[in-house]
């Protein structure tokens, strides 16, 4: 069948889950055996978010061909099982930076160039590259922003073209806020009339609309939304809340939503979705009683998007492993050695979140000291791993300076050091080691035992290294450097034997973590965070 292009867009408000509607539509497409994607396309001048503070957008997601993506593309994965690419996330920055570089290359042969039709069309061009590779039977569009931002124009107008272009192969839905005013005790529809006409001022009718809501919407007024929106009455579904963003996807399935946009779209409608992993993951979630508790040590805790796909990749292993997660949040900049016992002294396991910088980083070494005296089950993430080979080799080692190059570029014993070829550059964008890169694991390691194997493939998002002339008085001092880079020697995974469970990685385990293949090495971390509560319950 030829492609179908849905279009996501969302009005009123922003932040009401275009990213998680988009990923359920997917996922209930995906289980009736249709071949799916999804791209986001973000209306800010960035080129991706790779320099953007999380404070201004949250985590920064790495795919594996090595892009820095929208955090979405991490629910992208999480919600389809599907690897996302470069292609799957578009910025106006890369659409201005490709028609700008056009431009100077004389593609245009001298004409002006203009937001119609030049910008509109290179946006045009990116929704359907996907989909003119043969490889997709609908490809999925979520617009950023909210219908009405001045940013968000040139993708509307782009959306509005693409539907008069491909005719029933293009759909649109359009998801609002209905908010209920406690004083009046009612839902308010005018919102989501308003939003609507916007689109519509803008050339474009919305084909479903779905309602964001925390009370049920009945369905008398849900008619009244579909008459005043000129919207098929069984085209409008509401997204009322609920307490796991992955019960979304069934509940989109309890209202049509998948055989709404089918049958729209002239694809027959055989059949149901086939959701047995995933209901049997939701019987798992609502069936967990007890709690484990995680410490997550990090400089943006008051900002849980910042870790995103970790917090997601605990509440997965957790969930497999018959258990809900609580997730403490320690700051790194607070933690001192005189208040560290008390605040990691009830957790179950302790996470050194990634990161860049100094800010913070003190309260890491203090962290990583105090779990690795107490013997707490520790896992280091990127500069989190970093950090427990600096420590280790001030407090075991005997190195009081030993540091990173980041942090002190004068150190004496730069246990973490710029990799060669970065010294060079001065560029800060999308210059990192980025994407998936093999890794080799000793046989004998925790990490070889979590994955059921020694040869991996995991994503990187940093500059720094390990310094591999340091190796040799580290091993023998007990810290094991088990993972490997294949093709460079590079140092991937470190552990220290003696403790239960000690391990640092190089890489990003979370980001490869989804709801139907978890982490390994988180399921692993929790297992162990798991036993040690009992150890300690037993004693106690």
């Amino acid at each position: 069948m030829d492609t179908k292009y849905v279009f996501v867009t969302g009005g009123v408000v922003s932040s009401l889950g275009k990213g998680i509607i988009s990923a359920s539509l997917a996922c209930l497409l995906k289980a009736r055996g249709f071949r799916v994607t999804i791209q986001k396309f973000d209306p800010y001048i960035n080129i991706d978010p790779g320099t953007l503070n999380p404070y201004e957008h949250g985590e920064c997601y790495v795919t594996d061909d090595g892009h820095e993506a929208d955090l979405d593309l991490g629910h992208y994965e999480r919600f389809t099982n599907i690897r996302t690419s470069r292609a799957n996330n578009v910025t106006t920055g890369r659409i201005y930076q490709s028609v700008i570089d056009k431009e100077r290359h004389g593609d245009y042969l001298g004409k002006t160039v203009q937001i119609v039709p030049h910008i509109t069309d290179e946006i045009k061009r990116s929704v359907r590259a996907l989909g003119t590779t043969g490889r997709y039977d609908f490809v999925i569009t979520e617009i950023g922003g909210t219908v009405g931002d001045i940013e968000s124009l040139p993708f509307l107008e782009s959306v509005r073209q693409l539907r008069w272009e491909l005719g029933q192969n293009a759909l649109c839905i359009h998801l609002t806020y209905v908010p209920y005013i406690a004083a009046a005790k009612e839902l308010k529809t005018k919102p989501t009339q308003h939003s609507v006409k916007q689109l519509q001022e803008l050339g474009i009718q919305p084909d479903v609309l779905v309602l964001r809501t925390e009370k049920h919407i009945g369905h008398d007024m849900r008619g009244k939304i579909a008459r005043f929106c000129n919207v098929a009455p069984d085209a409008v579904v509401q997204s009322i809340d609920v307490d796991s963003i992955y019960k979304v996807p069934m509940k989109m399935h309890e209202q049509h939503l998948d055989e709404i946009v089918m049958r729209k779209m002239g694809v027959p409608v055989e059949g149901e979705p086939d959701m047995a992993p995933w209901t049997a993951f939701l019987h798992k979630l609502d069936g967990a009683t007890e709690v484990v508790n995680i410490g997550l040590v990090g400089k943006y805790v008051e900002l849980q998007d910042a870790y995103k796909s970790i917090n997601e990749s605990l509440f997965h292993a957790a969930t497999y492993a018959g258990y809900k997660v609580k997730i403490h949040y320690i700051h790194s900049e607070k933690l001192k050695p005189e208040n560290v016992g008390t605040q990691l002294g009830d957790l179950d396991g302790i996470i050194i979140a990634p990161g860049f910088g100094q800010r913070g980083i003190d309260g890491k070494f203090v962290a990583l000291k105090w779990c690795r005296e107490h013997d707490i089950p520790t896992l280091g993430i990127c500069l989190g791993m970093q950090c427990m080979v600096i420590e280790y080799a001030r407090d075991v080692l005997g190195l009081e300076d030993a540091n990173s190059t980041e942090m002190d570029s004068t150190t004496r014993h730069n246990v973490i050091d710029l990799m060669e070829e970065q010294k060079s550059i001065t560029n800060m964008g999308g210059t990192m080691r980025l994407g998936a890169y093999d890794c080799h694991l000793r046989p004998d390691s925790l990490a070889a035992k979590a994955y059921g194997a020694t040869e991996i493939s995991e994503r990187h998002r940093h500059r720094f290294e390990f310094n591999n002339s340091y190796r040799e008085a580290l091993e023998a001092a007990g810290m094991q450097c088990v993972g490997t880079n294949p093709a460079t020697g590079l140092v991937e995974v470190v552990e220290v034997p003696a403790l239960r469970w000690f391990v640092g990685t190089q890489y990003h385990p979370e980001y490869s973590s989804t709801v139907l293949s978890p982490s390994p090495l988180f399921r692993d971390f929790i297992r162990a965070a798991i036993e040690f509560k009992h150890e300690n319950e037993n004693k106690h």
